[in-house]
């Protein structure tokens, strides 16, 4: 297979507060504050002109699917310059480089997993495995790790993908192979904390949920699903999953649901709850809609993505029955991201569009095309009412508010 690898991932619960960084940042991580592709903005255009919304400013960057993270005004993100990856800092309202760090890495692809913030650093990991603190201000780099040359991780067919989450004082990450599977690493100096379960190929960012109070982090593998504590890495729970490569990361809901789109066999959603003390799973429903590669909204009760196969379609799903209330045409491959009772779509061809969804509608309001060039895998990012955009050679930014 020859399509990038991305992961997609969404988690709005209460145990958001646990997440470290996340109250000052705009968008401080996969997903933004809640790692569910879910903005706070508000007072959005209702459609944009011909010409699309309005241009902040343009800049060439190297090759990369990491996304964009926005935290004060600064950006971040990683890409590829010959046998090097390099973190970059922005500056958020010009695209002007701030800082760069590099570092050897001559085997590979362009970096696919999206860096955190998480108090006064940033925490990156790239294709082949290093993993990086540093100083968000400077980029003066704190501790890093060879995750395949110290602790004999098992390196996925398409490069590590998994975007790091912040938890209390620990990074917590799949690294793949026996013993190490999953790791937490202290955000402070970068000690190994724990390490378990024999896990593979996981391409999917984890996702913290909450279940009675609990605080769990989900890890979708290829063949299984598993529940840990982020504390010690303790196995909670785990769930056989079809498919060796699940990219599309499962979609917390703060109604103990649990809905998973990767698998080939069609999305499911489970139901958590606890009984003597344990985590109680139970499928809730099973439908034949696989949402592979890209990113789920909840809005209401309906889950939002787009299918992973030609011809695409924009889906809805009802994430408490699995029901299927509609499919739409019209978008090549779409990372989605929603804000203001909105939702903006970016497709793998450069257009990018405007949409309103509900459970039987759904209206694409304005669509405008070539924003960006062919391969534009990378999810948007939307810090207050700002959009930042990537595609294998530039970085765009575009103001989303309504017109003065």
């Amino acid at each position: 297979m020859t399509y990038p690898v991305r992961v997609s991932l969404a988690a709005r619960s209460s145990v958001t507060v646990l997440l470290a960084g996340a109250a000052s940042a705009q968008w401080p991580q996969w997903g933004g504050p809640s790692r569910d592709f879910r903005s706070t903005a508000t007072a959005l255009a209702e459609e944009w002109p011909e010409a699309g919304p309005r241009k902040l400013w343009e800049r060439a960057l190297g090759a990369g699917y990491s996304s964009i993270v926005a935290d004060g005004g600064r950006l971040y993100t990683l890409y590829r310059s010959g046998e090097e990856e390099v973190v970059v800092a922005l500056d958020a309202a010009s695209g002007a480089t701030v800082w760069e760090h590099r570092y050897r890495s001559p085997e590979g692809d362009v970096p696919n997993s999206t860096p955190i913030v998480a108090g006064d650093k940033l925490y990156t990991l790239g294709w082949s495995g290093t993993l990086s603190a540093l100083d968000k201000a400077s980029g003066k780099l704190a501790w890093s790790h060879d995750l395949v040359g110290e602790y004999k991780a098992t390196r996925p067919q398409f490069g590590f993908a998994a975007s790091p989450l912040a938890y209390g004082g620990s990074l917590i990450l799949p690294l793949g192979g026996a013993g190490h599977g999953v790791a937490a690493f202290a955000l402070a100096d970068g000690k190994l904390l724990w390490h378990k379960h024999d896990l593979e190929e996981v391409y999917a960012s984890p996702v913290l949920i909450e279940v009675e109070g609990e605080a769990q982090v989900v890890v979708l593998a290829a063949g299984q699903l598993v529940g840990l504590s982020p504390e010690s890495g303790e196995r909670l729970w785990s769930e056989p999953m079809e498919g060796d490569q699940n990219i599309a990361t499962p979609v917390w809901c703060s109604d103990n649901l649990l809905c998973v789109t990767a698998s080939p066999s069609g999305s499911i959603g489970f139901r958590f709850s606890k009984a003597d003390g344990k985590t109680k799973v139970e499928k809730a429903w099973k439908n034949d809609q696989q949402i592979a590669q890209t990113t789920v909204v909840r809005l209401g009760d309906y889950l939002y993505g787009c299918t992973g196969h030609d011809p695409f379609f924009v889906t809805a799903i009802h994430a408490k029955t699995g029901e299927i209330a509609w499919q739409e045409g019209g978008l090549s491959l779409s990372n989605l991201v929603a804000a203001d009772g909105k939702i903006v779509l970016l497709d793998t061809a450069g257009v990018l569009a405007l949409a309103s969804a509900g459970p039987g509608t759904w209206g694409v309001k304005s669509k405008v095309k070539d924003v960006l060039k062919a391969q534009a895998f990378t999810a948007p990012t939307m810090a207050e009412r700002n959009l930042y955009l990537r595609d294998l050679e530039s970085v765009v930014a575009f103001d989303l508010g309504k017109p003065e």
